[in-house]
């Protein structure tokens, strides 16, 4: 098999190595490949995620993490400078076959270092019963593709804040539930990451392909498609969320109606009373994005008790966020 190495030594974004694997199977030869590859802190979602779903967006935006859509499904995954990526290509069409053989060879790798490895279901590989590398499974230009995680020393509590909704007792539970469930390599081997990257490689690669400026070039085309909102949001319909509350102004319910996170329609209900033009007042709020910082500014330039009775901007945040 043969490793793809890189011209450079800098960190890219996760959708240039994603861009890397489909420009790979779309121009290179009918041979097997693979490399290995690392990101600042990333939330990673599958083709037909929901964002809203899957992702804490305001921590992931307070925390200047980011986050790409692939091409592959499966589940959300975070990763950071700290977890190992697998590419593996090839030009086998079988899927059940291709993963098999993948993960079991990594998981003979682990074996050989001294853990204790198995593979786990369709995707996972385990160390001592604990999850410790996830993988999925997509095919371009009639060659398969399985790409991957490996624990290696992944701060598990950000794990588990970006990709959980926003509720501090569910963020509180998952980290518990995940360190029950996950591992990293760190906790059973004693070994460096280079030093573990470098076995994997040596185990499994007997070449080494470098990549060239013009094969670059290619990548970062690709790579333009994983960026476009489009493509990142794509797969997000309009959805409707409520929030109620009891407040000075009385009990209010609103209902929104949001496209990528930007509000497309938003009613009110509930038995305040009105000193205003409602509508007015809630058409401030359409095709505004749905954070906290955002309706905040909107406030800022409008007198909200000049629509709802004793309804507060800190109260009508509060019920929202």
């Amino acid at each position: 098999m043969k490793y793809i190495a890189y011209p450079f030594n800098e960190t890219k974004r996760l959708s240039f190595y994603l861009a890397t694997e489909e420009f790979l199977a779309r121009n290179f030869p009918a041979e097997e490949y693979f490399f290995m590859w690392q990101v600042n802190p990333t939330v990673i979602f599958g083709r037909n995620q929901l964002i809203e779903n899957e992702v804490n967006m305001k921590y992931v935006r307070d925390n200047n993490i980011e986050f790409y859509r692939r091409k592959s499904g499966g589940g959300c995954v975070y990763a950071d400078f700290s977890n190992i990526m697998f590419s593996f290509i090839t030009p086998n069409f079988n899927k059940d076959f291709v993963f098999t053989t993948y993960l079991n060879k990594v998981a003979k790798i682990l074996q050989d270092l001294g853990l204790n490895a198995e593979v786990s279901g369709r995707n996972d590989i385990l160390v001592d019963g604990l999850k410790v590398s996830g993988n999925a499974f997509y095919q371009v230009n009639s060659r398969s593709i399985v790409h991957g995680t490996m624990l290696y020393n992944t701060d598990l509590s950000v794990m588990v804040k970006a990709i959980t909704p926003d509720n501090e007792k569910l963020i509180s539970k998952g980290v518990d539930s995940v360190r029950k469930r996950v591992t990293n390599v760190k906790e059973h081997l004693d070994i460096s990451i280079e030093d573990f990257k470098s076995f994997i490689r040596d185990n499994i690669c007997d070449q080494e392909v470098i990549l060239s400026e013009e094969d670059i070039r290619g990548i970062e085309k690709i790579e333009e498609s994983y960026l476009k909102e489009d493509f990142i949001y794509g797969k997000n319909p309009n959805y409707t969320i409520k929030k109620k509350k009891k407040t000075e102004a009385g009990i209010i319910e609103i209902s929104l109606e949001l496209k990528n996170n930007i509000v497309k329609r938003i009613e009110m209900l509930g038995d305040y009373f009105l000193v205003g033009d409602e509508d007015e007042f809630l058409n401030n709020f359409k095709n505004v994005e749905f954070t906290k910082e955002a309706f905040n500014k909107v406030l800022e330039t409008i007198n909200i008790n000049n629509y709802i009775y004793n309804l507060s901007a800190v109260d009508f945040l509060q019920i929202l966020f």
